[in-house]
């Protein structure tokens, strides 16, 4: 009532019809070129279908490796970007025609270190990160960095799997190296789920990169607020990685990028239901290029394979695995503790999918302390935004004018600061200043006064438990009837009949129905009659928009609360609990890898137990193999002598640990040490024994053993 009172106070009764005259006339026309619109982004939705969704990089470029060569194979491939000026601005409307052409690369500094970009494959395609002249590329180029960048195509090769990904970008990333042999390690740019796979490069080969930096990187998963990040519960409400399972076997084998872009789409109902189109509706004369380009990217769908999804959803976002330390990738097991370059993090409040603390909180998860940290002389550097979005921070052109131009100019600089824990800081400079940046001490509490405690995330070690349980049942059960009712033509109706795909076909020339749409729009922007923004009709539209998005949110913010409650109410169960519990490891035994100074000292200390447990440990690792059968046969050993027996199982560990390092500072001096530890001449006859015992444990002398067993005999004098 209150906006008819306004209407009637302020036109009179001619005035009323010429408003709204002027904007029904409008709005009409708005409505026309809005299904225009739409239309056109199901057609460039079909195009990119039918182009075989290229990248849509601004930037021309020259491909470098292809891993669909390398074997096995994967989809993958490693190109270098060349920037080309011409009048001073590069066209992009004419990148196909111009990237057919030769190109030249940019004369760089042979010594300035490479760059490698990365973009996350979540169910998107690549080239996000430079989509527009300002971005990441952009300003890595305007440094004078040489750049490259990891692209993949819309379909992976039959049976790959992220260890065969894993593999393909070291090898690209040496080739990198090969390339600049002059320069210093590339620095490996890292955005969204892209932020977790150089986390893994890095970890597993910390020799072969450089500085590290993730962009809003999802590293701790069950971490976040309560009451503000609801993503983190639904893997628990769903039950686990079973339903990743479940539509990899409704794809015949492939998992469909769509159900990932549909989940993020949830995530805010109003964005995706009424303002995204709102906004484009409203401001439909100006917004037709941006919504156009951003679309071509957000509705490109990729696919992973079976492997590829479960691993991923099984072990890191589900079971957690990476930041307790416990991933397992080319059979070993890949601890962040080994990154050793500076790692830069960015992440913003404003991000709803990677909140600060799934992007932080790994930190105190990993080292534990500064002092940690700075004991392995590690640099550690994250910078904070107030309120970003998650696709902003690495799509935002103003992002990347401020931020990420001075996290690539910091790139080599952050390897001059002594070891420890930072947070970067950019004062916004004058207008004829550049900005200054600084890096301020941190400690742990900085990192978790971001979060409002731990101790929610104990529900979640449950989630990992039950979700192993669901999944093998449903593999056992239900996924061979789901198999043998799926082949590849039913699988792809599937996806062609998801919804953000049929929302997609419906709005385009696909669908005669559009046709007049087609016809009037050149028409009405040959005549188009604007309407004043003081037209009350207008305020009027404004204000029902507003309450439409408010009660989206209204919806989003009781569905959000309401499934952390059932999430709460499940696993926070204390016999959900007592069922699904988490094997209880002994405090002792987490004992950091890395060798104490006093243990060092220690080479001829001990007696007994600590030179038969040497002599363990060296046989165990002979070739650099951990051998499993040696484990297994551990605890048989410690069992039958009554001197180890008496060692309880966290200090039997601990000595290994300690055994470990000692013989990794100087393997000949620990052996001829073993004398002194064993003096009695029985007790070395048993320790001789549990050596061959140990060696021959197998069918046959393992290489090296042979030899090892006769430098054991000869230290203790035998």
């Amino acid at each position: 009532m209150d906006y008819l009172n306004m209407i009637h106070n302020s036109y009179n009764s001619g005035d009323h019809l010429k408003a709204a005259y002027d904007y029904l006339l409008d709005a009409a026309q708005r409505s026309i070129l809005f299904m225009d619109i739409m239309r056109k982004r199901g057609n460039i939705y079909l195009d990119h279908i039918h182009n075989g969704k290229p990248p849509v990089l601004t930037f021309p470029y020259e491909n470098i490796m292809d891993g669909r060569d390398f074997n096995p194979p994967v989809n993958f491939s490693l190109v270098r970007i060349i920037e080309r000026r011409e009048n001073d601005k590069y066209q992009a409307d004419a990148f196909e025609e111009k990237r057919s052409k030769p190109m030249e690369f940019n004369s760089h500094d042979p010594k300035k270190r490479p760059i490698v970009i990365v973009d996350p494959r979540a169910g998107h395609g690549p080239g996000i990160g430079g989509a527009k002249r300002d971005s990441e590329i952009g300003m890595a180029i305007n440094e004078g960095h040489p750049v490259y960048f990891f692209l993949f195509d819309a379909d992976p090769l039959p049976g790959q799997t992220l260890n065969d990904v894993h593999n393909t970008q070291i090898r690209f990333i040496q080739e990198v190296i090969r390339r600049h042999p002059e320069a210093e390690k590339p620095a490996v740019i890292g955005n969204c789920q892209a932020g977790w796979a150089a986390a893994l490069i890095g970890a597993d080969r910390p020799d072969i990169t450089g500085p590290l930096v993730f962009n809003g990187s999802p590293l701790s998963y069950w971490a976040g607020v309560e009451g503000k990040n609801p993503m983190r519960y639904r893997g628990g409400l769903y039950g686990g990685v079973w339903l990743t399972s479940f539509w990899s076997d409704l794809g015949n084998g492939i998992f469909d990028g769509a159900h990932l872009v549909a989940g993020f789409e949830d995530l805010n109902p109003a964005n995706t239901l009424w303002d995204k189109q709102y906004h484009l509706y409203s401001n439909v004369d100006s917004e037709e290029k941006r919504y156009l380009e951003f679309e071509r990217w957000w509705n490109g769908y990729f696919m992973l394979t079976r492997e590829e999804m479960h691993y991923i959803v099984d072990n890191l976002f589900v079971g957690n695995k990476l930041e307790e330390g416990r991933l397992g990738l080319n059979d070993r097991t890949i601890d962040l503790k080994n990154l050793k370059e500076p790692v830069l993090i960015f992440a913003s409040s404003g991000d709803n999918i990677t909140p600060p603390q799934q992007a932080l909180n790994w930190i105190y998860k990993v080292w534990g302390s500064v002092d940690e940290i700075k004991r392995r002389q590690q640099v550690i550097v994250y910078l904070l935004h107030d309120t970003i979005g998650h696709l902003g921070i690495f799509v935002s052109g103003k992002i990347s004018k401020k931020e990420h131009k001075e996290i690539i100019a910091s790139i080599d600089v952050i390897e001059y600061l002594s070891p420890g824990l930072y947070e970067m800081f950019i004062d916004r400079g004058d207008a004829d200043e550049q900005n200054t940046v600084r890096f301020e001490a941190r400690e742990m509490t900085d990192i978790l006064a971001l979060d409002d405690g731990l101790e929610d995330e104990k529900n979640f070690e449950s989630v990992a438990l039950v979700s192993e349980f669901m999944d093998r049942q449903y593999r056992g059960l239900i996924s061979p009837w789901v198999r043998s009712a799926v082949n590849e033509e039913t699988a792809k109706w599937i996806r062609q009949l998801h919804p953000l795909r049929l929302s997609r076909y419906i709005f385009s020339d696909f669908n005669p129905w559009m046709t007049p749409f087609k016809l009037l729009a050149p028409e009405i922007k040959a005549h188009r009659k604007t309407v004043s923004k003081d037209n009350p009709f207008v305020k009027l539209e404004k204000e029902f928009a507003n309450l439409i998005s408010d009660n989206l949110d209204l919806f989003r913010h009781i569905r959000d609360l309401n499934q952390e409650f059932c999430f709460k109410a499940i696993y926070g169960n204390p016999w959900i609990q007592q069922v699904f519990q988490k094997p209880v490891i002994d405090d002792e035994t987490e004992v950091a890898i890395a060798c104490r100074p006093e243990w060092i000292d220690e080479i001829e200390k001990g007696g007994f137990a600590e030179g038969v447990v040497r002599i363990m440990v060296a046989a165990a690792h002979v070739n650099k193999s951990m051998q499993r059968r040696i484990l297994k046969g551990y605890d048989q050993i410690v069992a039958a002598d009554e001197r180890l027996a008496k060692l309880k199982k966290s200090e039997f560990k601990l000595l290994i640990r300690k055994q470990a390092c000692i013989l990794n500072e100087d393997a000949d001096k620990a052996l001829v040490a073993l004398a002194k530890l064993i003096p009695d001449p029985k007790d070395r006859e048993d320790a001789f024994a549990i050596a061959k015992l140990i060696t021959f444990a197998g069918d046959d002398i393992a290489n090296g053993q042979k030899p090892l067993l006769q430098r054991i005999q000869q230290s203790l004098q035998l």
